[in-house]
């Protein structure tokens, strides 16, 4: 199913420039994924300590930045040499440290509350456990939809939008957060089925 990580591509060409000059300059994968993470909690933190609105603005920003950070420490590890187990520890640890702590500010804003966006950060979890467990099983790493984390980026970052220039969000929206955890529970499916799916079955004699 269509997900954001399809225009994946496109978006490295556009950062490879700066990629190169980041790798002549020094700069490591891993500094770059531990940086990322490091933002996310300190935005985080504040959003959850000084829920005002205004200062929601930051999040689509910070997760456009965020998107740039991910594309420019892979492309480190797979264009430059930098790959590393540490890296892969990495890659998957932070992201989901991230994208917790990114969410979770939302259960102070209504309509939502902690059911409804905590279900999404542990469904979030799952859905990232399960595409990263595809080389254990002898696949790749699986990155199927919908709401994958680009897709959750831009959902969360167009409310962190909205939220910040209206003050407050529509009462009507309180279905938004279930409607997501559907669609991370469907993109669980698929991660799960595409990875069995992709592991050729042993010869039997």
């Amino acid at each position: 199913m269509l997900s954001l990580y399809q225009l994946k591509p496109r978006f490295q060409a556009l950062l490879r420039p700066l990629v190169a000059r980041l790798a002549s300059a020094g700069v490591t994968a891993n500094g770059v994924t531990c940086a990322a993470m490091l933002v996310s909690l300190g935005l985080g933190v504040l959003l959850f300590a000084f829920p005002r609105p205004a200062l929601f603005l930051l999040l689509p920003a910070w997760m456009f930045l965020r998107m740039a950070f991910n594309a420019i420490d892979g492309m480190l590890a797979n264009e430059f040499g930098q790959r590393s187990a540490l890296g892969a520890y990495l890659n998957e640890l932070t992201d989901v440290a991230s994208d917790a702590a990114l969410y979770l500010p939302f259960v102070q804003i209504a309509p939502f509350g902690w059911a409804s966006v905590g279900l999404v950060v542990w469904l979030a979890t799952v859905s990232e456990m399960a595409g990263a467990l595809g080389p254990m099983v002898g696949g790749a790493r699986r990155y199927d939809g919908p709401m994958g984390k680009s897709d959750r980026a831009l959902m969360f970052g167009a409310l962190g939008l909205w939220l910040g220039l209206a003050s407050d969000l529509p009462a009507g929206l309180f279905w938004l957060m279930p409607a997501a955890a559907l669609l991370i529970a469907v993109n669980i499916f698929n991660r799960v089925r595409g990875g069995v799916r992709e592991v050729p079955m042993p010869q039997t004699t």
